[in-house]
C-alpha cells in the first residue's frame, strides 16, 4: 500500500470472448468447404483399429493393462464409437 491507502497496482482486464470467436471462425475457414467431420472420425478410428491389430501375446497383455487401468478405450465389437 501506498502512504495514502491506495494500492500501488491497477487491476486489469480483457475480455477474450472476441478474439475466441476470431479463432475459431479462423479455424474453420482454414478447413475449407470440404472438410467432412464425420468422414475424419471414421478415418481415425480405421486408423486405430489398425495400429491395435495384429498385436502379439505380450504386445496384447500390455494393451488388455492400458485399457484396464483406463489409459485406453477398449476397441472391438460393441464399442460406442463404432
Amino acid at each position: 500500500m501506498n502512504q495514502d491507502g491506495t494500492s500501488p497496482h491497477t487491476d486489469f482486464e480483457i475480455d477474450l470472448t472476441l478474439e475466441e470467436t476470431r479463432r475459431r471462425a479462423a479455424v474453420i475457414a482454414a478447413l475449407g468447404p470440404g472438410w467432412d467431420p464425420v468422414a475424419v472420425m471414421r478415418d481415425e478410428e480405421e486408423a486405430y483399429d489398425l495400429l491395435y491389430s495384429g498385436l502379439d501375446e505380450r504386445q496384447r497383455e500390455t494393451y488388455d493393462m492400458l485399457v484396464a487401468a483406463g489409459v485406453l478405450p477398449r476397441r472391438g465389437p460393441g464399442r460406442a464409437a463404432t
